[in-house]
Formats: structure tokens, C-alpha cells, sequence
């Protein structure tokens, strides 16, 4: 698996997901799928027609609660596996305030000064982590 990052559009690459690396109270935010017992970065899939950062904002609220935050994109992203590449848009969220989680598909959100370590995607996670910390404050 290769993750890459892109400071243009890739050209012909399916671009759908919006990831969102968030964080409160100098902690980061990880949520726990109802599905799943691992931690991921909040993110999720680009409706048709919706603007990248729309969703973005969109998917924090509705993975998080959060209701006041400052959105920053980072970069473009693709992922290759088993010679499939896709991507997406990386963003990095201060969030301000967290209200009542919304009754989607998470189940709880954990506060962490470093990644956790039960990641829902460990080969990807990490990546994507580290690129946020090198490139915000």
C-alpha cells in the first residue's frame, strides 16, 4: 500500500473521501464506528455534487458533535492498493465546541494526545497523521 500526497488535483483518479484531523483541547479526536471496536480519523464520502470541504464540515459535525470549529485543507491524497489508486481531501479542524454527538453511525469519540493505538486503518492512519502534524501551527 502507497499513500501519497499531491499539491495539485490528481487527473483520473476517483477523488471521494474527505478526512478530517481534529482537534480539542490539544487533544485529537478519534471516532469508534458502531460497526467497529477501533479508532479512525473522522471522515467520510463526497455526495454527489457536494463541494469538498462542504462535506468536510459536514462529516465532522456529523462524526463528532462538533458546532464551531476552524477548517484548514491540507492536501490531496491518494491510496494504492493492489494497483488501485483513489483519493481524497485531507483537512485539519480546530475544533471550539463539541455538542451532543449526532445519531449516525458512531458510536463514541475518544480524546488522545497521539494516535491510538487500536486504528481501524493502521497502515494508512499513521500516514496521513504524521503529514498533519508536520504541516499545521
Amino acid at each position: 500500500m502507497k499513500v501519497e500526497f499531491h499539491k495539485n488535483e490528481p487527473r483520473d483518479i476517483e477523488m471521494s473521501i474527505v478526512i478530517i484531523a481534529s482537534r480539542y483541547r490539544d487533544k485529537w479526536i478519534f471516532v469508534k464506528h458502531k460497526e467497529r471496536s477501533t479508532y479512525e480519523i473522522p471522515a467520510g464520502h463526497i455526495e454527489p455534487g457536494e463541494d469538498p470541504s462542504f462535506t468536510a464540515r459536514r462529516e465532522l459535525y456529523e462524526e463528532t458533535g462538533a458546532t464551531d470549529f476552524f477548517l484548514k485543507f491540507l492536501s490531496f491524497y491518494t491510496i494504492t492498493k493492489h494497483g488501485k489508486t483513489s483519493g481524497g481531501y485531507l483537512f485539519f479542524a480546530e475544533v471550539h465546541k463539541l455538542s451532543e454527538l449526532p445519531h449516525y453511525e458512531i458510536a463514541n469519540i475518544g480524546l488522545f494526545d497521539r494516535l491510538p493505538d487500536e486504528q481501524t486503518y493502521p497502515l494508512i492512519q499513521p500516514v496521513l497523521f504524521d503529514y498533519v502534524l508536520e504541516h499545521i501551527d
